[in-house]
């Protein structure tokens, strides 16, 4: 079944490792969430499905697809986090793509697979194209249940210049007071680097006692698996020497992503982390990016790291959310009972938190 607009066709799991990678490239809406290596290493490769939208010979949309079903009764979901990819760069927004990329999603996943749909689009509420109302019109609901990711968006068009002038007063003093602090600044994509962030993680999850969201170890496997022009930038800061502060991001499309981060008990009076952040603001506009993403924000579970990055002065934003869709009534049993039995768990038995994390970001 074939029910894409004309000159359009679809390639489904034709495409090699390398040639993702290489396509990912070519998109400004790309990010580290929609690389082979994150797929397959916190998903399995088995539980991958790469689709491809050309037009006419020309690649105009991605996404990679994450599928888990039960056996033998071949019932399930798949889902798209961070995607999929429809803006090209060095071109206008064509929202053409995006139909026809939702169109094979449905012929493809749920039509001739039978599964639940379920897509997390990165893009930001109210933005100037309506694409929560194209999803609507393809017979997507929103999935009440999830909390869309927030974030502090950054403009990096200004210079530098303007830039820092544009920091709050006391965050700009704070860099200020780190820049005289003798800090030595290194950063690379090595795994060595890499130890160095988790040995400094460790130290400050004991000091501060919080159940972490995020696998760091898988992460690093990430990292190793990435080719070099994917890979995440590890940015380390040391004081005579030792590591005191780390952090990392990622830089694929247009948009700079804070991911990771981490002070040692030696480094909190050193404000090294305020002269990462404005490293990884330079390198961000040496990678040609266009925006800045801080990472999740939670004002009131989290404020001492909201305002941190509110510092900064960036924008605070939500993407749209996630849809979803299923015409499978056992597929849709499925996976809601999964949902609210992760939901629960997470009250119940903490420890299940890695174990079920599937269906997250």
């Amino acid at each position: 079944m074939n029910t894409l607009s004309p000159n359009y066709n679809v390639e489904i799991d034709n495409v090699t490792k390398d040639e993702w990678s290489a396509l990912l490239l070519q998109f400004d809406d790309a990010t580290i969430y929609q690389t082979w290596s994150y797929g397959e290493i916190r998903w399995g490769r088995h539980n991958l499905s790469h689709l491809v939208l050309k037009r006419g010979d020309e690649v105009v949309g991605l996404a990679q697809v994450a599928i888990k079903k039960m056996p033998v009764i071949n019932a399930g979901i798949a889902y798209i986090p961070w995607g999929p990819l429809w803006q090209q760069k060095a071109t206008e927004k064509d929202t053409r793509i995006l139909q026809n990329l939702i169109q094979a999603f449905k012929d493809e996943y749920i039509m001739r697979r039978g599964l639940l749909l379920r897509i997390a689009p990165c893009v930001i509420e109210n933005d100037s194209f309506d694409v929560a109302t194209i999803f609507s019109s393809e017979g997507f609901q929103r999935n009440p249940s999830f909390s869309p990711y927030r974030t502090l968006l950054l403009d990096l068009t200004p210079s530098l210049e303007e830039l820092r002038k544009g920091m709050a007063q006391k965050w700009r003093n704070q860099l200020n007071r780190a820049e005289k602090n003798g800090l030595k600044v290194i950063e690379g994509t090595e795994d060595r680097l890499y130890q160095i962030f988790l040995t400094l993680q460790k130290e400050m999850l004991d000091r501060k006692e919080y159940l972490p969201g995020v696998d760091y170890d898988e992460f690093r496997e990430i990292q190793k698996d990435l080719p070099e022009p994917l890979k995440m930038r590890i940015i380390v800061c040391e004081f005579q020497g030792k590591p005191v502060s780390t952090s990392i991001g990622s830089a694929i499309g247009n948009t700079g992503i804070y991911l990771l981060g981490a002070t040692g008990t030696e480094g909190l009076n050193l404000k090294g982390s305020y002269l990462l952040q404005w490293r990884m603001i330079e390198w961000f506009k040496e990678k040609g990016c266009r925006w800045y993403d801080l990472g999740g924000i939670n004002p009131e579970k989290n404020p001492g790291v909201y305002h941190f990055k509110a510092g900064l002065s960036g924008v605070d934003i939500c993407h749209i959310g996630q849809f979803e869709v299923c015409k499978s009534s056992i597929s849709s049993f499925l996976v809601k009972s999964g949902d609210l039995f992760q939901k629960s768990s997470k009250h119940i038995l903490p420890s299940l938190k890695e174990k079920l994390k599937f269906l997250e970001r």
